[in-house]
């Protein structure tokens, strides 16, 4: 086997930029001379370059966003796009950090890959991840891209989903915003309109170099953006934004909710000085900066990130600004840029273990550090088990997350003290307000799109809060893990995903990985660390007024009497007290037995597939411990409703696809061989989101030959001919 054959096979790719000089696109010389180059490379960049192996494939690539002519639903949000232009196989490295040479094979136009994007000139992808493996197959094999997957995705999902809507909001205002930058005259007298109408604007007041004091004469974007970003109440935020929208005439309506949002210490609610001490250029900086970040959203280019950074750099030295402008940036483009407060720091540094460098212990990151750090996490969102999927869910998580040291709340104004003497003697950091509390109850669970009746629900819930500990199971599809989530919330009467934990049974997993255990630190040695069940029961003791929820997936996959240990005993609801306590295997991480028992308002709640046909018999002293309830396929009226209400499917097409649906789970029921338990539930045929109009066929199509078609094949192992009649039933005239 040759060394280009091998390295090949290995699977590692390139997709790398060709604007060469931050020049105009050089592809097209790169073909002619055979070769792929990169102008004046950082020091990563070089190592990078001299990794690239004989034999590895390459693409050339362009990265860039788009919120119209999308061939699928985007709804109206913008997209990151990847062209291909160009594939090849790397020949020869001279080792020099600049340049390869390479055997380029010329696409026919420019090919589109979505969501699944990286901005910097070098991207290395290995294989293995699902959505690594798909970009692979797509650039150099030619498979189409699965939008659906990667749109359904966690960390697309964010996006397109529910729970961050006044994103647009944002994105609309920061757009409008833009026409201003070289005239702020209209901009600053119709905010002073707004405020003669609108209360919580009076601090909106300068004062200047002869000791005089009026109505401010210029702003910044973000100052104008945090008008309605200020500790004050959603009833005024709401109206304040309601009126800088009709100022810009933005006519995306204004945010019902404001979840994982920053906002400005009442204190210091501006990005610049008083006039009086105010920098000459300091307000354009701002504006240079954020024409910067929305030019850099539009085209992650060389040449917009250098102008970028020099921006932000620049701006960063606006006396006050510091931290305060990754918070701006976020306001501006919530989905591109991270905000850097003091509560998001802690908790990218300490949850996410990602460091953050900076110049000086009191200065903020600089702009290429910002830039890495946002092109770092996209990255580590895409993967499925991250803990959080998208910068606004970050900025929520952060506030949620709590942990045995604080976040430091570096410079935060006293609520007494003057707002001029404030600004002589601080710059406040932006502070976050306290995620909102978002109630939640058995009809939210309906309204989410459960098709079991309130009082089925009810039932369900009291079960769980007497017996403390829920098992639901089912046949594969019937929603149990979505179930087990929303029951959580109910129960908490909230959705706080602080107080969920969530774990998968496997055949390897341990005692020492869910209770205590050895673990390997890094610097080579062995420590004592508290798995998930046990930093829930100290979370839960730390709190005694609140519920906290385990939410244990595919739970008879393990073996549960080795995995809880003598912790199993203890998770009777009658022995939920200290006096039931009883001592671990393993002492605490100070070597002393501290005997341990399960607080009262810690609940566990299980999902099990009864289908599976690898898993054994549950343990008896499992079930004597939880409350079993069995799920159902729910293809019925509220389903129905549903999927034509909420998923677009045609209302026709729906009806049928019941029928079909009903007829094979009749037909899998009455199976000797399989049973009820092998029935295919609702959630195959109830799309994620909203069919766009007139897809309902194709997305069924899809749905039988991608999830329900193998699914029967592995039914019907033994009879091949018999699940592909099955299937062949489900689109019958289709």
């Amino acid at each position: 086997m040759t060394e280009q054959t091998s390295n090949q096979s290995s699977g590692t790719t390139w997709f790398v930029g060709a604007s060469f000089g931050h020049t105009d696109d050089q592809s097209a010389r790169f073909l002619e001379e055979g070769i792929w180059e990169i102008s004046s490379p950082s020091q990563k960049e070089q190592a990078l370059v001299r990794s690239m192996r004989p034999g590895e494939r390459i693409a050339i690539k362009a990265a860039y966003v788009r919120k119209h002519g999308l061939p699928f639903d985007n709804r109206q949000q913008t997209v990151s796009v990847m062209g291909i232009k160009a594939t090849g196989v790397i020949t020869e490295n001279p080792q020099d950090g600049e340049r390869v040479k390479v055997q380029w094979q010329p696409a026919e136009g420019v090919r589109e890959w979505y969501f699944y994007t990286y901005r910097p000139t070098i991207w290395r992808v290995v294989p293995g991840e699902w959505n690594a493996d798909a970009l692979i197959e797509f650039a150099f094999n030619g498979k189409p891209q699965d939008i659906e997957r990667f749109r359904n995705a966690p960390y697309w999902k964010d996006r397109f989903g529910t729970l961050f809507q006044w994103a647009d909001f944002y994105e609309a205002i920061a757009e409008k915003l833009l026409a201003y930058a070289t005239n702020r005259v209209p901009l600053i007298q119709g905010i002073h309109q707004i405020a003669q109408r609108v209360q919580g604007l009076g601090y909106l007041q300068d004062k200047f170099p002869d000791g005089s004091s009026g109505p401010l004469q210029d702003i910044c974007p973000f100052t104008v953006m945090g008008t309605f970003n200020r500790g004050m109440t959603d009833a005024n935020r709401k109206l304040i934004a309601a009126e800088l929208a009709k100022l810009l005439g933005v006519t995306v309506p204004v945010p019902a909710t404001f979840e994982g949002i920053p906002v400005l210490n009442n204190q210091r609610s501006w990005f610049f000085r008083y006039a009086d001490k105010r920098g000459a250029g300091d307000i354009d900086a701002l504006w240079r900066v954020f024409a910067a970040a929305q030019a850099l959203v539009e085209d992650d280019g060389p040449g917009t990130r250098d102008e970028f950074i020099k921006a932000y750099d620049a701006a960063t030295q606006v006396w006050g600004v510091a931290w305060n402008l990754s918070t701006g940036l976020y306001w501006a483009a919530p989905w591109e840029f991270p905000t850097l407060d003091s509560q998001s720091r802690h908790y990218i540094q300490k949850r996410l273990g990602v460091p953050i460098t900076t110049l000086a212990p009191q200065a903020p990151c600089d702009a290429a550090t910002y830039l890495q750090l946002a092109d770092d996490l996209r990255t580590r969102f895409a993967e499925e088990d991250y803990p959080v999927h998208s910068f606004p869910e970050l900025s929520l998580a952060s506030w949620q997350f709590k942990d045995a040291t604080p976040a430091p709340q570096e410079d935060e104004v006293t609520p007494d003290m003057p707002h001029e003497d404030a600004g002589e003697e601080l710059a406040a950091e932006v502070v976050q307000s306290q995620a909102p509390i978002v109630p939640y109850s058995l009809a939210d669970i309906t309204r989410d799109g459960c098709f079991m009746s309130e009082p089925e629900l009810e039932q369900l819930l009291d079960r769980l809060r007497t017996k403390k500990n829920l098992i639901l199971q089912g046949p594969p599809g019937t929603g149990k893990t979505w179930l087990a989530k929303r029951l959580a919330f109910a129960l908490m009467g909230q959705k706080d995903e602080s107080k969920v934990r969530a774990v998968q049974f496997h055949p390897n997993l341990s005692y020492e990985d869910f209770v205590r255990g050895w673990r390997p630190t890094g610097e080579g040695k062995l420590t004592l660390a508290d798995g998930v069940f046990m930093e829930a029961i100290k979370a839960a003791k730390k709190e005694p007024a609140a519920k906290f929820v385990v939410v244990i997936e595919e739970i008879n996959r393990g073996n549960p009497a080795q995995v809880f240990g003598e912790l199993l005993t203890l998770l009777e609801a009658g022995k939920r007290t200290p006096s039931e306590a009883l001592e671990l295997c393993y002492p605490d991480a100070d070597g002393v037995r501290r005997p341990v028992h399960i607080p009262e308002n810690l609940h566990v709640i299980g999902t099990m597939n009864i289908a599976d046909r690898s898993l054994a018999l549950v343990d008896l002293a499992l079930r004597r411990r939880f409350a079993f309830v069995g799920l159902e396929p729910r293809l019925g009226p509220a389903w129905r409703n549903w999927v034509v209400s909420a998923c677009g499917v045609d209302e026709a097409l729906a009806s049928d696809i019941e029928r079909r649906m009903a007829e094979l789970n009749e037909q899998i029921a009455a199976d000797a061989r399989l049973g009820k338990q092998f029935r295919i539930g609702h959630s195959y045929v109830t799309p994620v989101h909203r069919l766009d109009a007139g897809s309902t066929r194709r997305w069924f199509q899809q749905v039988v030959d991608t999830e329900i078609g193998p699914l029967l094949e592995e039914y019907w192992f033994d009879s091949p001919e018999e699940a592909r009649q099955a299937t062949a039933r489900l689109l019958q005239g289709w």
